[in-house]
């Protein structure tokens, strides 16, 4: 049995502040600098630049011609008035909608083209935190948030989320082979085993290994078609050397 809710720790991009607080990294970075001398220094003091923080486009992410098909994918299978299917948008949120509007027509008659993963599987569970990183590392919080269900990450703003991010550079993820999957209460539960590589603003570099345990509900009448999507229900990692480079 898949253990619940378990607790996320040692992973600072993951934004683990409380509601209305300022989110601390789980792991600390270590502050080692002392108050300023009253003499000027001769020479000023080099600080790191500071992490950026616009939204990386889908065209700025992967080209434009491989925006653009994404794009059309989008359009062809989102059934919104005013879908986010355009390249200035971040590619999360472009296959975020995709993989929304997918699942939403799954077994009314043959899959539309772009759709190409079973939405129930344990592969589109995994292209959920595919998309989690996808969209932090294109610093596109709103969509990343979205990915632990509905109403966000539980027990955090959007705004604390996004402030948990302040001094991250840049992260990847890479997804190893999911796990065997559990039921129970209506719901079904996949884990994801990940390694998580992240790049701080000051050039530090931190790696983590774990599980992400997905969840969706498991067809029950009255489900909401939000509810019948995989989205992440906990994560335990935890830090360990980073790779050589």
């Amino acid at each position: 049995m898949i253990a619940r809710r378990a607790a996320i720790t040692l992973l600072p991009i993951l934004a683990l502040g409380a509601c209305g607080q300022r989110a601390e990294p789980a792991v600390a970075v270590a502050n080692n600098s002392t108050p300023a001398p009253t003499a000027a220094a001769a020479t000023p003091i080099a600080r790191p630049a500071p992490a950026p923080t616009a939204i990386l486009t889908c065209r700025a992410q992967i080209g434009a011609a491989a925006a653009a098909a994404k794009v059309a994918t989008c359009r062809n299978v989102s059934p919104a008035t005013h879908p986010p299917c355009n390249a200035a948008n971040s590619c999360a949120l472009i296959d975020d909608e995709i993989a929304r509007s997918c699942a939403l027509f799954a077994g009314d008659g043959a899959p539309m083209a772009g759709c190409t993963v079973d939405p129930k599987s344990a592969k589109a569970a995994a292209d959920v935190v595919r998309r989690y990183y996808d969209a932090i590392g294109a610093r596109d919080y709103a969509t990343a948030w979205a990915q632990w269900g509905e109403n966000g990450r539980p027990g955090q703003t959007l705004e604390g989320f996004t402030r948990g991010f302040a001094d991250t550079r840049a992260v990847r993820v890479t997804i190893g082979t999911p796990g065997q999957g559990d039921a129970a209460a209506g719901s079904m539960y996949q884990p994801v085993p990940v390694t998580v590589d992240a790049t701080l603003a000051d050039g530090r570099r931190q790696r983590f290994i774990g599980t992400y345990v997905l969840r969706r509900v498991n067809d029950v009448d009255g489900a909401s078609a939000a509810q019948l999507r995989w989205h992440i229900d906990s994560a335990k990692l935890r830090e360990t050397p980073p790779a050589a480079q």
